[in-house]
């Protein structure tokens, strides 16, 4: 194919679907999964990277194109002391189903000492994802950006015009949780837990975990009180306990807080608490949790708990502790709010999934675990008699 048969689009947040706000860059167009006025509220850098790795974001567009090229600048990120990671991974769907999946090179580098906090960035050339093959004939084509790798969008090339994708008619589902709601060690962005969870409920997802970042943040509350959606859930816990971050006395008048908020833009939709599931590093022993010195000397990332589990008597939280008070705060605010429902973590991954699939790291389920995690809660929430059951 020679230049002149190109048709160039620019990407634009017409395009795009699953990103609550979208900044112009001078490289292209930056996905955000919160928006300004609630990156401004935190100085916090894991944050920053968190909200920016586009989890559920994905371009959609209707088109006759049987070769598409998108340029993209992906933010790699390399830890001191451990192998390098694989390059995100771009999965393509075509009328519902997953076709093929593709890679992009070059881009800026981010290096982070896990151990020291040092992060120093290196900027890089953009790369370009070619996606050949697609069929003859008028077609849905969504693009799913990589869920862990922050990615500034460029230009659109393709054989054929392109034009934004429909409303699907499809119920809205906004989630916000922790890394594991964001997608660590999954491998591809359909493999996240929630990704699995909305395409067997037959709903748009719109992703709000964030990396290290479910900390009951009123802004994080804010960004889904005001986003629209049909369904809503929170999964909560594990990173007020691996941060260390509040004691009992504060968590539950918290959660209320949290919830509270959103409610107020949502006052009869279904909303769906989620306590942590099984991490035996936390069970019973307070966070902080620190980088484990014996895994990093095996060049493998791996997680410990650092807190004194006689401390629970005086506050500190554990995930023991947080799934009671979670499920406290719930069967009070159930007696006013018939739409709030609670799902318990290890009804998701609990001992036996862990025998079976343990945590690599201590604290992230891998590939296996997070499809299992998604299939559960798909069952549970949207099968019948659940929270989402249309």
């Amino acid at each position: 194919m020679t230049d002149q048969t190109w048709v160039t689009t620019p990407v634009t947040a017409a395009l795009l679907r699953g990103a609550l706000e979208v900044e112009q860059t001078p490289r292209g167009i930056l996905p955000h999964r919160l928006p300004a006025r609630a990156r401004a509220q935190c100085a916090d850098p894991q944050l920053a990277l968190a909200e920016s790795q586009p989890a559920g974001v994905r371009l959609a567009l209707r088109t006759t194109a049987t070769v598409l090229e998108l340029d993209t600048v992906p933010t790699k990120r390399v830890y001191t002391g451990l192998p390098p990671r694989p390059d995100g991974v771009y999965d393509v769907v075509v009328d519902g189903r997953l076709v093929v999946q593709g890679s992009v090179s070059g881009g800026d580098v981010l290096e982070i000492d896990m151990r020291t906090g040092q992060v120093a960035l290196r900027e890089g050339p953009a790369g370009t994802l070619r996606i050949d093959g697609l069929g003859a004939g008028e077609k849905d084509v969504e693009i799913w950006l990589p869920h862990d790798e922050t990615t500034v969008v460029g230009t659109l090339r393709s054989d054929a015009p392109v034009a934004p994708l429909s409303p699907s008619g499809r119920r809205t589902w906004l989630h916000h949780g922790s890394s594991i709601s964001h997608g660590s060690n999954a491998t591809s962005p359909m493999g996240t837990w929630p990704v699995v969870a909305a395409r067997r409920g037959g709903v748009e997802l719109v992703n709000l975990g964030l990396g290290g970042s479910a900390l009951l943040d009123p802004f994080t509350a804010r960004a889904m009180r005001d986003t629209p959606a049909d369904l809503l859930s929170v999964k909560l816990g594990i990173n007020v306990v691996n941060l260390d971050l509040m004691r009992r006395r504060a968590f539950g008048p918290a959660v209320h807080g949290f919830l509270d908020t959103i409610r107020d833009g949502h006052p009869d939709v279904p909303l769906v608490v989620v306590t942590p599931v099984l991490a035996p590093i936390h069970e019973d022993t307070p966070g902080p949790a620190a980088p484990d010195p014996a895994a990093f000397a095996e060049g493998r990332a791996g997680f410990v708990a650092t807190g004194d589990p006689a401390d629970v008597a005086s506050g500190r939280l554990t995930l023991r502790v947080v799934r009671e008070e979670l499920a406290a705060v719930v069967a009070q605010r159930r007696r006013e709010d018939p739409h709030l429902h609670l799902v318990s973590g290890l009804d998701l991954y609990g001992p036996a999934e862990h025998d079976a699939m343990p945590l690599a790291d201590g604290l992230h389920p891998g590939p296996e675990a997070h499809r299992t995690i998604g299939e559960r809660f798909a069952a549970l929430a949207f099968g019948d008699g659940g929270a989402f059951a249309p």
